[in-house]
């Protein structure tokens, strides 16, 4: 059994409420110590007071951390025994846990890179800059303390927070009660690295206290369903980050067979359970021909269990896959189902069962499931006219558009709740260091002010 403890600004604390989590057969793996909500504010105070470090001493110690989370044996768990454990809780494939750990690897060494990137260009980076004494825009933190309340979709969510540790914020994490094995080894690796006790702190809560972590922060991240969304929508301190809907459009006089392998990636790839996954597939004319290519393709995803090498589907304990199923199975009605119509839980016969793909046909590009993102893979085919528009792709996280046409392209770049645009043959979950994902993060963490002296 393995100890997470709360780690807090006086180092690794052990509450009295511990939450035992369990694999996927129902086996326990570890405790998580949950914190109370004096401790989380008495927490966050310290925070407060901790002194900032020096840029460099900060992007240094976030190369550092990220190479010994990805390399190192941190808190007796070497990156293959927490790798493993990250599998066998989730239900996530063990390449993708692999594949996770060296981006969170590569987003720490190039951490330098990526807020360099987000600083306007006409804007210095301190008030020393020679510039200032003529007068310079200069880029500052909006606040001291930063706090996510992060999800447990994905390991490699959690490099999207380095960018404000990077900057010199104080950093609280609530972690996801259903993956805490990533955050506490990172900020294991952060402290170990240089940040120290009281610069960043791992605060696992129940959700009486959860908000206590916000509260007592200047700006925050929350993750989260549509409920999420709307709870937070009205805290301008608050950045929400909800579901993708991530989108690929084929438009007339493209061919589409060619790209068919980056369509079932970005459906599929990762198990499906990221916001960068393709959920809708749009396409000018008949969608039929399409949507059975990809039927096709997507039945033939082998059903293993998580840790196989080879596994490439989620794996979910069998009660939940069955909801799951469940919840598709009524908000898939009046659709044409290519697959998924006879279900789409594998039972492995230990407790656990594969969620196998999902396809279904529409009639209309402005059909209600169109919006519907669910944690394994599931995309819905639907055709679109010119006459729809760009109304149908609108909140969407990445829209890959396989067109040549320069004109819709314009509209696509211009449309405000489209944050990304891939042209051409280029899967949705593609992303680099530096470039930005939701926005840059720096976008919400900082402004500009003119310095002179």
């Amino acid at each position: 059994m393995l100890s997470l403890d709360v780690l807090g600004p006086g180092g690794p604390y052990r509450s009295r409420r511990l939450e035992t989590i369990r694999d996927l057969t129902g086996n326990p793996v570890a405790t998580l110590s949950l914190a109370p909500s004096l401790y989380v504010v008495r927490a966050m105070r310290a925070l407060r007071r901790a002194p900032e470090l020096p840029l460099d001493t900060r992007i240094e110690a976030v190369t550092e951390a990220g190479r010994a989370f990805a390399t190192q044996t941190i808190g007796g768990l070497s990156p293959q025994a927490y790798q493993h454990a990250v599998s066998t809780v989730t239900g996530m494939p063990i390449t993708v846990v692999r594949n996770a750990t060296e981006e969170i690897e590569r987003a720490a060494e190039q951490i330098r890179h990526s807020v360099d990137n987000a600083r306007p260009s006409g804007a210095a980076g301190s008030w020393r800059d020679p510039g200032t004494r003529g007068g310079r825009a200069v880029w500052t933190r909006r606040g001291e303390v930063f706090a996510v309340h992060a999800a447990g979709n994905h390991p490699a969510v959690h490099q999207g927070w380095l960018d404000a540790v990077a900057l010199g914020y104080r950093v609280a994490v609530r972690p996801s009660r259903r993956e805490p094995f990533t955050p506490h080894r990172l900020i294991t690796a952060l402290r170990a690295a240089g940040f120290g006790d009281d610069r960043i702190v791992l605060l696992p809560t129940d959700h009486t206290v959860a908000d206590d972590v916000l509260r007592h922060a200047d700006l925050a991240m929350v993750y989260g369903g549509d409920e999420v969304i709307r709870k937070y929508a009205g805290d301008r301190r608050l950045l929400p980050q909800g579901p993708g809907r991530s989108k690929i459009l084929l438009t007339a006089g493209t061919d589409w067979e060619p790209v068919l392998d980056t369509i079932v990636a970005s459906i599929s790839s990762g198990g499906g359970t990221g916001c960068v996954n393709a959920t809708g597939v749009l396409v000018e004319g008949d969608p039929t021909p399409v949507a059975a290519a990809l039927a096709e393709r997507l039945a033939a995803l082998p059903s293993l269990p998580a840790t196989d090498e080879r596994a490439v589907l989620p794996v979910q304990p069998i009660d939940l896959a069955r909801r799951w199923q469940e919840h598709l199975r009524q908000r898939a009605a009046g659709t044409r189902a290519w697959l998924g119509a006879d279900g789409v839980v594998d039972d492995l016969g230990d407790g656990s069962a594969v969620l196998r793909p999902a396809l279904h046909q529409l009639d209309s590009p402005f059909a209600e499931q169109l919006g519907i993102e669910l944690s394994f893979p599931c995309a819905w085919v639907a055709p679109w006219d010119r006459a729809a528009g760009i109304r149908p792709l609108r909140g969407t996280l990445v829209l890959t558009a396989v067109t040549a046409d320069a004109e819709l392209i314009d509209e696509l770049v211009a449309e405000p709740t489209i944050a990304n645009v891939y042209i051409g043959d280029h899967p949705t979950p593609w992303m680099a260091p530096g470039l930005p994902h939701d926005g840059y993060l720096a976008e919400f963490l900082m402004r500009t002010k003119t310095v002179l002296r």
